[in-house]
């Protein structure tokens, strides 16, 4: 099994996948701001807060001891730094201790993956948004090539600045989707002809 650890923002989670890329049930914690966005630091607080706990409650649902455990994968980035950093000291301290190979991982890499794995597909051209990033990124034999991004912010940052500014409790992307859903169920010819967008994001 390989153990795997994200930290990169406001959630730390374990999990594991076999040799052969079936996944197993993950764990997670998460850390929720009591106003405004993701503190970095207090998100790296939590994150050093629960590991143990969190490490060892992944461990006993599937009745896992270290020797069942043969490499460890962690993000290496991008993500926010205090919190990438926890994750990190996690991932050494376990890799010396069990004497076990570790593997950093690129965090937008690692998103795709689990797509293309899941989809079959060979080389995608696809639209990637999460958190800060959102960019139009293609596969080319065994590389990844962005083609377009944002110049200013990431659709995720922008929604959950538009949810503060709101009133939305972080994060606001579920709730704003709720509210939309709500309002095309109510207004039947919803729609955004009328809303004039920069010709930039037509």
């Amino acid at each position: 099994m390989i153990l795997g650890i994200e930290s990169t923002a406001h959630t730390l989670s374990f999990g594991l996948v076999d040799e052969i890329g079936n996944a197993y049930p993950s764990v997670s914690d998460f850390f929720r701001p009591k106003e405004g966005g993701i503190h970095p630091r207090e998100a790296a607080d939590h994150h050093s807060d629960v590991a143990g706990s969190l490490l060892e409650k992944l461990m006993e649902s599937h009745g896992l001891s270290a020797g069942g455990v043969s490499a460890i994968a962690f993000s290496q980035g991008p993500g926010l730094g205090p919190c990438l950093r926890v994750g990190a000291s996690v991932a050494r301290s376990l890799s010396r201790s069990w004497g076990i190979p570790l593997i950093g991982v690129n965090h937008c890499v690692a998103h795709i993956e689990i797509g293309r794995s899941q989809t079959g597909c060979d080389d995608p051209v696809l639209l990637y948004v999460s958190g800060g990033n959102t960019q139009v990124i293609a596969r080319a034999g065994n590389r990844y090539r962005v083609l377009g991004e944002t110049l200013d912010i990431g659709i995720g940052n922008m929604l959950d600045k538009f949810a503060r500014s709101q009133g939305i409790p972080f994060p606001g992307g579920p709730e704003i989707e709720s509210l939309a859903s709500t309002w095309i169920a109510d207004v039947p010819d919803a729609g955004l002809g009328s809303v004039l967008l920069p010709y930039g994001v037509q």
